[in-house]
């Protein structure tokens, strides 16, 4: 194997355990919790070729299941085949009905354990493993995978990171820790990315770089790179978040020469009675439309994640009017007023016409819709933590307005709820009030793109 993939030390501790088991046909059960990007996926085609290699006169078949298809399958897919290209088995091994290869009589079977696939029949000779096991569905797991390995006594690996205690990947880690404690036998593998790092100075220098960006304990942060699982939601914006939130600027209520101003507006949901639930549950409706308006400044030469920083200096609020009732004043405060270059408003159930309106009046340049989802509404939940953790967002001191109040009456009541698959939900609940103010407070966090980052070098790819 080229030096260049020449497994770390921890890696080859993972190796060495699962090879044992393999040879030993002892069945073992294995959780792998590694740092993003430190190396898992490595191991695992690494492991792959020296299995197919000693069964290749033997034949049996391996299995690798991933969450999707597409990209995390077929990505394993070719990690493989390049693997098996540097062992000098380049035109030995075979590509089999587009999810197989072969070497030998042995084969590397790989799997999506999205719940749409059927799977069922397969059987696991060699090895079964799971990638990113935290968002593989345990109902999956139990009914179609782990049966495959059951004639076999297949040693099995559980590949990925942390995220709430109520994963798959969590559930197994804990039985093993359990079996260890019986019979001395370790079954849990865990490096963190300070582990990691010891090895790699640029992988040291690119997760101190996320740690800025993010802040240490953005959810993401602590889950993939510190391996810590989530509690499952509470409080938004914990107590030094608030804090951290607040700056010592004062409200404007027009533009300094020179500044760069953009806008989050999230819309009142009038007349959504007939929307479906599925939506409602995404973006409940609200009462009122919320204007937020940022100053971006460019980052100082100190900062190690090179964002723009946004400082709130105005908010407008308009309660119970119809949209068509503000459409001229929105285009004036936003055109003639901040002469803003960025404006991203909520385009969701009737928000759409809203929106269409506004990119004609300012342009498709500056006005970009944002339709809420729940992948979409979880990506802007962690944008705006990671705003609030790096001391990017900064909120106008106290001047005792209305909006000041509204404010931050709806941030101390936003709560959060981790979901599968690494996704996010938050929201006021409707019993306490509503979530104007914190929606249009993340759409703004959106808009601070405008501002390009300078080039930080940054490592784009590991194993």
């Amino acid at each position: 194997m080229p030096i260049r993939h020449r497994l770390r030390p921890y890696q080859a501790e993972i190796g060495r355990a699962v090879l044992a088991s393999v040879l030993n046909k002892s069945g073992y059960t294995f959780s792998v919790m590694i740092s993003r990007q430190g190396g898992k996926n490595e191991l695992s085609a690494q492991l792959e070729v020296l299995l197919l290699t000693m069964f290749m006169n033997i034949g049996g078949n391996a299995v690798k299941a991933s969450p999707t298809f597409k990209p995390q399958t077929i990505n394993s897919i070719l990690r493989l085949k390049e693997r098996l290209d540097d062992a000098g088995y380049g035109g030995v091994w075979a590509s089999e009905m587009g999810y197989a290869v072969r070497l030998g009589k042995a084969r590397q079977i790989f799997f999506s354990a999205d719940s749409s696939s059927h799977v069922v029949g397969a059987t696991a000779h060699i090895l079964l493993e799971l990638d990113e096991s935290q968002d593989i569905p345990k109902e999956k797991y139990d009914k179609e995978f782990r049966p495959m390995g059951a004639a076999t006594n297949v040693t099995t690996v559980h590949y990925g990171t942390a995220w709430d205690d109520s994963t798959l990947l969590e559930e197994i880690k804990q039985t093993g820790l359990e079996l260890e404690r019986k019979d001395g036998v370790r079954r849990h593998f865990e490096y963190d990315w300070q582990v990691v790092a010891r090895y790699n100075p640029d992988y040291l220098r690119y997760v101190e770089g996320e740690r800025e960006r993010l802040g240490e304990d953005h959810p993401l942060f602590q889950s993939q790179y510190c391996l810590l699982p989530l509690s499952g939601g509470g409080g938004f914006l914990g107590p030094s978040q608030r804090a951290q939130l607040q700056g010592d600027h004062h409200r404007r209520s027009s533009p300094r020469d020179k500044g760069v101003y953009v806008a989050g507006i999230d819309l009142a949901g009038e007349a959504e009675e007939g929307r479906d639930a599925h939506l409602r549950a995404i973006k409940p409706r609200q009462d009122s439309t919320v204007v937020t308006i940022g100053e971006l400044e460019r980052p100082g030469p100190e900062a190690i994640a090179n964002e723009p920083v946004i400082r709130i200096v105005e908010h407008y609020w308009w309660t119970g009017q119809p949209h068509p009732t503000i459409y001229a004043r929105l285009v004036d405060l936003l055109k003639n007023v901040w002469h803003c270059r960025r404006v991203i408003v909520d385009a969701t159930g009737v928000g759409a016409g809203v929106a269409g309106f506004l990119e004609k009046a300012l342009g498709p340049a500056v006005v970009t819709p944002f339709l809420f989802t729940a992948a979409s509404k979880s990506k802007l939940g962690f944008d705006l933590l990671a705003a609030v953790n790096s001391g990017r967002l900064k909120m106008y001191q106290g001047d005792g307005s209305p909006e000041f109040q509204e404010f931050w009456l709806e941030v101390n009541r936003a709560r959060s709820f981790y979901r599968p698959n690494q996704t996010i939900n938050f929201y006021v609940d409707p019993s306490q009030g509503h979530d104007d103010f914190v929606m249009s407070l993340a759409l703004l966090v959106q808009g601070s793109d405008y501002m390009p980052r300078r080039a930080s070098g940054r490592l784009r790819k590991g194993y």
